[in-house]
């Protein structure tokens, strides 16, 4: 039997079909090749079309069935994975009210700290696990008070997942996490939280059904099946954001595991089984895929909003003739610290690992008669890589101290440079799998049909690519130097 995986990315969606019996990736698929479009209307917004989604999971679906590598016929199920809380709002006719306000878009910071204030800080924390930031109930919020006709008209919420999931099925579920993620789970009382609710002015109604995050989210429709070439009444089998997905297809399942990514944003994902939370909220903890109530697993998710999109802008602006892969060796033809250049790479929306502050990119002592673009392509990998650690220096001050890393071997970490950068800068080792989104939400709907007996069974053919260690470069006098120029930045924003 081959399962299906979407994932929803920010930059394209990609697809692939996995063999159940060898968990073998039988075919993938892109779409579109160029990056989609983020409509920003005003500083700090970001929306996107979530028909724009569906068109292009319809496109990537086509071009992977007519590989000719698989009968399409033998899908049995479906796994969805998204990017992380970005608002959809549809009326009672399932028709679309307004673009998704997307996971980078900054409009609600503020409706979020008054929330903080009034809830209070420790009601918040403590319940919550966060801060109500910019996350999916702000978002909603803001939609009220700005856009009280759009508001009127709304029958279900959802995020970006939950939308496939209703093209596809016609059906609209939730999760306890997907509930976590948006900001709306009471985690001591087990509930959607009274507090939001009533805060915000919010009815329960707007909420769909809530299922397990393994469990049938709906069946495939007669008249998408025939359109796409599959089996009507496939079950809709997981769902799940792009980062507790991206844990799961690295097999992240148990305390004290951790997984990253980077890709249009940096993320470390660490796994607890206690109800912590930071106290400040830079860091924030979701329900993981197997949270229960019973088995209280967590998700500890730090994140960089501008990695792989500072990486594509650099492309844009200083190497539009050459490939990533010529991006990153010229890079490691420069020697480490790029003769001096630093970098500050935060120039997508509010950082929450900065208390929400906005500060953009900053490139710092540029010589012009010394500096190629070379320089500029490790710069932006060494700024990246003293995020990354600066994030993770608040999760060990939060009591998350990971002695492996799991990572695909995808996006920034296909740079031998940024993966080795990345290592000495945390001083945490890197085990570099061959897994993605796609093939993470497949390998989720097998264990959702309960065609794998087991997370176990699911991952029993995982074996690392590469294990990458620190080696003797000496990153940490340029990391302190960036940081002083990160906390500069800081005290001139504030």
């Amino acid at each position: 039997m081959l399962l299906l995986g979407i994932d929803i990315g920010t930059s394209s969606i990609k697809v692939s079909i996995v063999d159940s019996q060898t968990q073998k990736t039988v075919a993938s698929a892109q779409y579109p090749e160029t990056e989609s479009p983020i409509t920003s209307l005003k500083p700090g917004w970001a929306e996107q079309s979530p028909d724009m989604w569906w068109q292009h999971v319809q496109q990537a679906l086509k071009a992977c069935n007519q590989s000719g590598k698989y009968n399409p016929l033998d899908i049995a199920a479906i796994g969805i994975a998204y990017q992380m809380h970005g608002l959809v709002l549809v009326d009672q006719n399932q028709n679309l009210l307004r673009d998704s306000i997307i996971w980078c878009d900054s409009r609600a910071v503020e409706l979020g700290e008054k929330a903080f204030d009034a809830i209070g800080h420790d009601k918040c924390l403590s319940h919550l696990l966060n801060s109500p930031g910019n996350f999916t109930a702000s978002k909603l919020a803001w939609v009220k008070q700005n856009e009280p006709r759009v508001y009127e008209q709304i029958d279900k919420i959802m995020l970006p997942g939950d939308f496939i999931a209703m093209k596809l099925s016609g059906e609209i579920t939730t999760s306890i996490s997907a509930l976590s993620e948006g900001v709306f789970f009471d985690f001591v009382n087990n509930s959607i939280s009274k507090d939001i609710i009533n805060h915000y002015g919010f009815s329960e109604s707007l909420f769909p059904l809530v299922q397990p995050v393994f469990s049938n989210h709906g069946g495939v429709l007669a008249s998408v099946a025939q359109q796409l070439g599959l089996k009507a009444g496939i079950p809709i089998a997981y769902k799940a954001g792009d980062q507790p997905n991206n844990a799961l297809s690295l097999n992240v399942l148990n305390p004290g595991e951790v997984a990253a990514t980077a890709g249009t944003s940096g993320v470390i994902y660490g796994v607890s089984d206690k109800l912590t939370y930071d106290p400040q909220s830079r860091v924030n903890t979701f329900a993981h895929v197997n949270y229960t109530e019973q088995q209280k697993s967590l998700g500890v998710l730090l994140c960089i909003n501008g990695t792989g999109s500072l990486y594509r802008w650099t492309k844009n602006l200083f190497g539009s003739a050459v490939s990533y892969n010529q991006m990153n060796t010229e890079a490691a033809k420069v020697s480490l610290g790029s003769n001096g250049l630093r970098i500050l790479p935060f120039g997508n929306g509010a950082e929450r690992m900065l208390n929400n502050e906005q500060i953009g990119v900053h490139f710092h002592n540029i010589d012009l008669n010394l500096h190629t673009q070379a320089h500029i392509f490790r710069a932006v990998q060494e700024g990246i890589a003293s995020a990354f650690r600066y994030g993770v220096d608040i999760m060990r001050e939060n009591g998350m101290n990971p002695t492996v890393i799991r990572a695909g071997k995808a996006n920034l970490f296909l740079s031998d440079l940024f993966a080795q950068t990345f290592v000495n800068a945390t001083g945490i080792p890197v085990e570099l799998y061959n897994n993605d989104g796609s093939v993470g939400a497949a390998l989720g709907a097998g264990i959702g049909s309960q065609i794998f007996t087991s997370p176990q069974e699911a991952f029993k053919q995982m074996q690392p690519l590469q294990l990458i260690e620190p080696n003797a470069d000496d990153f940490e006098p340029i990391y302190q130097e960036w940081k002083s120029l990160l906390l500069k930045q800081l005290s001139i924003s504030k």
